[in-house]
């Protein structure tokens, strides 16, 4: 039995963008909580997260990306004392305070240092309980609750790093991972599924995808089952063909029915299939190589389980 890492850190419960908003640090409580009731954390090794470098952000993102961030947050440090404001809108969902681009760095951190981990033969997949989440965010651009990429961030460091050549990125989140998208479309090194509600933020053009990109966008409703069936046709024969030498997850629990961000009707038993099949295609082709990173997922309970689920099944707890 191969180890399963756990990589999380208290700088990302500090980025806190006001009360009422889904994308709130009781999310990692809420699994925390889970794993210790359970017994599940007591068989996951716990590891240590640094923060994410220039280099290692910039495989994904601007430099002035970056910088941009980097100067909000400097200012609004700067500004605090004299009575100015605490937080900064990015867009109408996302917003930047004092301690955000310090969680964005660990969670990118975490991603990379994962990474590491399962490469070197430390542990053989590992999920990364961080926030805030990074599937939205593009190359130049900070959206939807996210400022950095980390799943393209730990894919492009496998690649220029460990000198992989093929990597595969699956996506189960409600919504579209438009930035992973975005950062990655065309790269023949990389070949990103995914499934999501549609029409649905963020209203991604996904009708014509590069050739590296499968999107299954599907009608809100459509339950558990139906996207199951649409696995097997879709993503399995594609990722069997690609053989990708280790998989990144972007692991979003906010397709949930309990969810009220999305209205698609799967639960903690159909992400665990959905990480069955997965980690299947991992160990015929990657040395079960699989670094899953949290997205969404905003009805706590639902969330927790789900977490619960997915881990078990990398850790071959079931």
């Amino acid at each position: 039995m191969g180890k399963t890492g756990y990589f999380t850190h208290r700088d990302c419960w500090k980025h806190d963008m006001g009360g009422g908003h889904p994308e709130c640090p009781e999310r990692l409580d809420a699994i925390e909580d889970r794993l210790l009731l359970t017994g599940v954390g007591d068989a996951l090794e716990r590891c240590d997260v640094p923060l994410a470098t220039l280099e290692q952000i910039t495989r994904a993102h601007s430099v002035a990306h970056l910088e941009h961030l980097e100067a909000l947050s400097q200012r609004l440090i700067e500004d605090n004392p004299a009575g100015g404001p605490t937080q900064a809108m990015l867009d109408p969902d996302t917003v930047l305070m004092r301690y955000t681009v310090l969680a964005a760095r660990r969670a990118a951190g975490a991603a990379v240092a994962a990474t590491d981990a399962v490469m070197s033969g430390q542990l053989e997949n590992a999920f990364c309980a961080v926030r805030p989440p990074g599937h939205h965010a593009e190359r130049e651009q900070a959206m939807g609750f996210c400022f950095l990429n980390n799943v393209a961030i730990a894919a492009r460091h496998a690649l220029e790093v460990h000198g992989l050549e093929r990597v595969a990125v699956v996506d189960f989140d409600v919504h579209h991972g438009n930035g992973t998208e975005n950062i990655l479309a065309g790269d023949p090194r990389v070949l990103m599924v995914g499934f999501f509600q549609h029409p649905f933020y963020p209203f991604s053009d996904v009708d014509h995808p590069a050739a590296n990109m499968l999107n299954l966008p599907v009608p809100a409703y459509t339950k558990g089952m139906d996207v199951r069936e649409l696995i097997d046709m879709m993503w399995l024969p594609r990722l069997e063909e690609f053989k990708p030498q280790m998989i990144f997850v972007s692991a979003g629990f906010d397709a949930h029915r309990d969810d009220e961000m999305g209205q698609l009707r799967l639960n903690e038993n159909d992400f665990a299939w959905i990480t069955e099949r997965v980690h299947e295609v991992a160990r015929r082709h990657s040395h079960g190589r699989i670094v899953s990173l949290l997205e969404g997922g905003y009805n706590l309970d639902a969330l927790a389980q789900s977490v619960e689920a997915h881990i078990r099944v990398l850790a071959d707890l079931r």
